[in-house]
Parts: C-alpha cells; sequence; structure tokens
C-alpha cells in the first residue's frame, strides 16, 4: 500500500523502505511490489550505542525531489524496524497532475516577485513534488539571489504551485543575528604554522578570513608572524578574527565533546569564518558553507559575540539534520534551536568576560539602554516574541515564533518562577499555572539535539515538538524518568498540549477485564490476531490510541485506497449478553458536508452492522456497541474496511476492540 501517514508507524512503506538500509529502498505498493515512480535517498545515519539506527531519506518521485517528503526510520540493533516519523504524514509523493498549468519562465517571475531583494537573478523554477498536509502537488521552486536593503545576502525559495501560480511556501536560506563588539578578552587558540608564519587556521580546518570589506569571496586567511593575535581593540583587523575563531573553536568542542556530533557537518570538519563583511554592515549571518560578521554601525563594532557565533552556526546543525523548513511554526523551533544551542556554547565555554546566562545579545545593546535582544526565562518581555503557544503562532517572524521553546528551555532546565542564576535574575511564569521542576540545562540540550538529530523532519510543528523531546528524555533516561516527566510539564506549561507519547510505560496495555473473545482487541501486540492489509494496525503517532500506543487506522491516504483488517472468533452458546464494543475516532481533510467521499464499514459474517464516512467525522473516540445475540453458538468473522477517493485524507481510528457476555 502506499499511504503515508503522518507521525510515527510501521506501515508497509517502512517493511520495505528500510529493510535494505542505508541504502536506497523501494516504497511498498498495495501488491507489496514497489511502488510506481517513488524512491528513497539516504541523507544520514544516526547509530545510537546500542546498535539502534536511525535513518534520514529524501524522496524523489518520477525523479523529481519532493520537498518536504522526508523521514527517519528508526530500527533496533537487528536491524527490525521500531517505527518510523513521517513528514506532513504518511502520505503517496503521486500529485493529482504531473502536467504543469504554467511554464518555468512564469515561475521564476512570481520568485523573483517574492524575494524582495536587491540586484535579484534566479534561474528558471525547477519542477518538484511539494508535499502538504493535504498530500503531493506540483510546484516548482524557484531559487532567488541577491542582496537586501542592510547588505545581508538573499537567497530565497519559493514554491510556486505549477497548476495555479500561487506561492505556497517561501523561505530564506541566510539566517542572520545582530551586535555590534568583541567580547571574549584574552583566549586560547587553535592555529597552524611555524614561528615567522602562522595562520588562523585549527587543526580540524575551523579558519578565519578577512574580506576586507568586501562582500564576495571567501577572504584571506589571517597570518601572523607570532601567533599572537589582536590587541582586544576594534581597529586591529586580528581582533575581530580572535573572537570570530575563539567562537567556531568553542562551537565545534560543545557539540563534539558534549553532545558527541563532530562540527556542524558531523564528518570533523571545521567552519570558515569571514569578518570584516560589507560597510557598516550591522548584522551576522550563516548561509549554509560559513560564518560570516559585519563591523558594526560606522565599521567600529564588529559583531562577533561568542552567542552569535553559537547561535547561528547552529543554524548550520539543524540544516544538516532536522533541516526545519524557516517558515511557520518550524521556523520558530529552527530559529530557538539556534537560540538554545547559542545558549549551551556560551555556558560551556564559560568565558570570564562573556559570563553564561539565558539571554540572548545581552552584550551587544541593541536597543540602545543595555537590555537583552530576547529573554529566554519570559520571552514576551522583548515586546514581541511570545511566551505561550497558539494556534496563531505559526503567522510570527520566527524570531518571535521562537519565544514558547526558548520558554520551554528555561523552564525544563531551571523551573518556574523567580530565582538568581549566576548572578543574574530571572522569573519564569507558567501558561497553564502549574510549577515546573527544571533538571539543568545539559541534560535539556542533550534532549533536545536527540529530538532534532533523530525525531523531527522539516515540517516539525511545536506538537511534533513535543512528541519528539519525550521520545528523547525517554531514550536517554528511561521511561518514567524525573527527565522526562520535566521535558513533558514544561511543553505543558508553554501551552503545547499533550499527544499520545507520554513519559509513562511502554508495555502493552492490559486487555480489558472480563474475557474477550476477540485476540488483541487492543492492537499492542501488533498484527497478532488479525488478517488484512499490511499498514493500518500501527503505533504511528499521528492519530492517538484510545489506550496505549497501538490502534487500527484505517484510511488517511489521501489517495484513492482500501484497507481491511478482519478475525474470527465463537461467541459461546451460552452465553447469556453477547456484545461487541469498540472505540472509534474519525478526523476528515474533506471540505464538503454533501457526500460520502470516504466511507467505512464494521460487518459479522459478510453482513455490514455498522457504516461511517467523512460525514460522521467527531474528532474524538466514541464507543460504539453491537448485539451479537444472534450468532451465539456461531463463529463470527468481524471485519473493518475502509474505501477512500482519489483526494483528501479521512482517517477511522479503531481501539479496544472486545466480545464478550
Amino acid at each position: 500500500m502506499n499511504r503515508l501517514k503522518s507521525g510515527v508507524g510501521t506501515g508497509a512503506l517502512l517493511a520495505l523502505a528500510v529493510a535494505v538500509a542505508p541504502a536506497a529502498p523501494a516504497l511498498a505498493g498495495q501488491s507489496g511490489n514497489p511502488a510506481s515512480g517513488e524512491k528513497l535517498i539516504v541523507k544520514t545515519v544516526v547509530t545510537d550505542k546500542d546498535g539502534s539506527t536511525h535513518v534520514r531519506y529524501e524522496r524523489t518521485y518520477d525523479g523529481l525531489r519532493v520537498v518536504g517528503g522526508d523521514l527517519v526510520s528508526h530500527r533496533d540493533p537487528k536491524g527490525a524496524v521500531r517505527s518510523v516519523t513521517y513528514n506532513h504524514g504518511r502520505k503517496s509523493a503521486a500529485p493529482n497532475t504531473m502536467t504543469p498549468a504554467i511554464s518555468a519562465s512564469a515561475a521564476r517571475t512570481t520568485g523573483l516577485a517574492a524575494s524582495h531583494a536587491r540586484q535579484e537573478k534566479a534561474a528558471p523554477g525547477e519542477l518538484v513534488i511539494f508535499m502538504t498536509d493535504q498530500g503531493a502537488r506540483l510546484a516548482y521552486e524557484v531559487v532567488t539571489e541577491g542582496v537586501q536593503a542592510d547588505q545581508t545576502p538573499s537567497r530565497v525559495h519559493t514554491i510556486v504551485d505549477a497548476k495555479t501560480g500561487a506561492v505556497l511556501e517561501s523561505w530564506d536560506d541566510i539566517k542572520h543575528g545582530t551586535g555590534n563588539g568583541i567580547f571574549v578578552g584574552t583566549v586560547a587558540l587553535g592555529t597552524t604554522g611555524s614561528p615567522g608564519s602562522y595562520s588562523l587556521k585549527d587543526a580540524r580546518g575551523n579558519y578565519t578570513t578577512d574580506l576586507g570589506n568586501g562582500t564576495t569571496g571567501t577572504g584571506t586567511t589571517f597570518t601572523d608572524a607570532d601567533d599572537v593575535w589582536g590587541t582586544g581593540s576594534q581597529s586591529n583587523r586580528q581582533s575581530a578574527a580572535v573572537d570570530a575563531h575563539y567562537g567556531a573553536e568553542m562551537t565545534y568542542d560543545f557539540y563534539n565533546n558534549v553532545l558527541g556530533r563532530a562540527g556542524i557537518w558531523g564528518n570533523g570538519q571545521g567552519a570558515r569564518s569571514r569578518v570584516h563583511y560589507g560597510n557598516n554592515y550591522v548584522n551576522a549571518f550563516w548561509d549554509g558553507t560559513q560564518m560570516t560578521y559585519g563591523d558594526g554601525a560606522s565599521n567600529q563594532n564588529p559583531l562577533v559575540e561568542l552567542d552569535v557565533a553559537g547561535h547561528e552556526m547552529s543554524h548550520g546543525v539543524t540544516e544538516n539534520t532536522a533541516n526545519l523548513t524557516y517558515s511557520g511554526e518550524p521556523g520558530g523551533l529552527n530559529e530557538a534551536t539556534s537560540d538554545i544551542f547559542g545558549t549551551a556554547v556560551e555556558w560551556y565555554a564559560n568565558n570570564g568576560n562573556d559570563n553564561p546566562d539565558f539571554l540572548i545579545g545581552e552584550l551587544i545593546n541593541i536597543n540602545g539602554n543595555g537590555t537583552p535582544l530576547r529573554y529566554m526565562d519570559k520571552p514576551s518581555k522583548d515586546g514581541a516574541s511570545k511566551d505561550c503557544w497558539s494556534s496563531t503562532l505559526g503567522s510570527l517572524d520566527p524570531h518571535y515564533s521562537s519565544g514558547p521553546l526558548n520558554h520551554w528551555y528555561f523552564l525544563a532546565s531551571n523551573g518556574s518562577g523567580a530565582r538568581t542564576i549566576n548572578g543574574v535574575s530571572y522569573n519564569s511564569p507558567t501558561c497553564n499555572g502549574a510549577t515546573v521542576t527544571g533538571i539543568g540545562h545539559q541534560k535539556v540540550e542533550k534532549i533536545w539535539y536527540r529530538a532534532l538529530s533523530t525525531y523531527l523532519t522539516s515540517s516539525s510543528n511545536y506538537a511534533a515538538a513535543r512528541t519528539g523531546a519525550i521520545k528523547a528524555a525517554k531514550d536517554l533516561y528511561g521511561t518514567g524518568s524525573a527527565e522526562c516527566t520535566a521535558v513533558a510539564d514544561a511543553f505543558s506549561a508553554i501551552s503545547v498540549a499533550a499527544t499520545s507519547e507520554t513519559c509513562g510505560t511502554d508495555s502493552p496495555t492490559p486487555p480489558p477485564s472480563g474475557a474477550s473473545w476477540v485476540t488483541n482487541g487492543g492492537f499492542e501486540s501488533g498484527q497478532t490476531g488479525w488478517t488484512g492489509t499490511s499498514g493500518p494496525i500501527t503505533n504511528n503517532t499521528g492519530r492517538p490510541a484510545h489506550t496505549g500506543s497501538w490502534k487500527l487506522w484505517l484510511g488517511g491516504n489521501g489517495r484513492t485506497a482500501s484497507e481491511y483488517e478482519q478475525q474470527a472468533f465463537t461467541v459461546p452458546a451460552t452465553a447469556t449478553a453477547p456484545t461487541l464494543t469498540y472505540w472509534i475516532r474519525i478526523d476528515t481533510s474533506e471540505t464538503t458536508k454533501a457526500y460520502a467521499y470516504d466511507t467505512m464499514t464494521v460487518s459479522l459474517n459478510g453482513t455490514t452492522v455498522k457504516s461511517y464516512s467523512n460525514l460522521s467525522a467527531n474528532n474524538a473516540y466514541q464507543q460504539v456497541t453491537v448485539d451479537l445475540s444472534a450468532y451465539k453458538g456461531k463463529s463470527v468473522t468481524l471485519k473493518f474496511t475502509a474505501n477512500e477517493d482519489a483526494s483528501y485524507q479521512t482517517s477511522f481510528v479503531v481501539d479496544d476492540v472486545s466480545a464478550q457476555g
């Protein structure tokens, strides 16, 4: 079968998809043969100490890149698939049409208009498949390069609908921050060379270059005769390079020594830092390959503060793990991730000239009154960021929608309420009025990094962040641990509602009281007792179970599909009040309320006893009872069947099936 539901599961897609990982595997079709046109390409593989692996894939369809089609398969040490994290749901990459209605040049014109930069240039759009929560769409990706009004380079990706010409999404590769000073003082630096000729390049390949106030090229690597660099004054061009180089080294060391990641790319390669960019350029940015720092107002205040370096380089780590899209809720998670790890680098360095804290840009005086750029204990203190999640959060600039996750980091690390840490006073409220007990920032950083590298995908939102962080906490500290509880409590404290992933036991849910004639009615033992289509019985977190973590999830494909599961049992002749019960939850993306496009039936020995459709959607579990008196002394085949049409998903989720009496 071809469906690709949201969340985590063990459906047919990955039964084939990871069987030969990390090689690019085939997707499973309804017949068990490879789904026509779809291929997986391995991006990264994370291997745990026990041999478990987490393989991140990109997708193609008929040779076209699938933007937003990424997924992560999770396998145990023996190679068996435990679960899969999907982006935009467990959906096929096949769009309704493969024939564009607009030309690539028309898409290019739209992309140019969307970038709002100067000196723009863009090639004709590349035809791609663009995944959304509603399914796959044929689109063009237009990459427009230019220069923003403040001299920051721009590389905007615009997704243009190939049918309507509408802009579906847009984001900029260049992530940037703000600052105005030299801060680290006298520090040890890694360099190479010998007396008379040293280079500001360390053994890992971190190196720093002088752009000479230009805006192009890689710059000239700093050299020095005596290996004593700079004077601490901005008038000496080496001084800014010292801060930048130190920031790169501390960021590498933090990731390598604390999180076990060998630098931004995870391959032991250092990064280039370019200083003295532009004229009067009051900014710094990461462009996917290197760090760049301006010299600030009047070229007098190089923007080379430590947490700026850690923040911007952490965009590179995000880019090479979950690759969170820089717009909507994923954009806020992306920006907060850089705030979290920029802060972590500051704590790791523990530099006396830049005391570690939970403030962002506290030394750059961007507001002109000595206040920080952002506050992690109460983000709204900056006047624009949000403390709590809400349904409108994704409409904000990522620097402001980052607020709730920054708040979560502070709460999980330090707890709620007033406190003084390292000489700085904080007072962190909660959005639900509860009290949160912290577990220390080092543990929270490890948990968030594992969530980022293992469980999040490019379109993950705050709900997915909660699910991923709880999974990560259980991986690192165990089910029911205080660490997991703090993570969950902190997410609740920023108004991110509970998902089906909890800190509770992972063991199968006990069967209902009484002797049910149905085997494995709670589905916690997977396919045991049931026969039918491969995939619908799942622990995929895209839809909640009624109890436990497994359920029967029929539908949810957003394309033509037919699925079923069935089981035979005998109703004793001595039964006094034989009854079939089950819980069902229905949700739909269908927009009309006039026609039953997607249907589900419950049948006994081929006779339909209950019927449902997209018109039955309730978004909450309801218990259903069916009288079995007519079947006393007989064998009964219970069958759940769902049929979907070509577009817009409807999910029929069944759990806790029981027959007794």
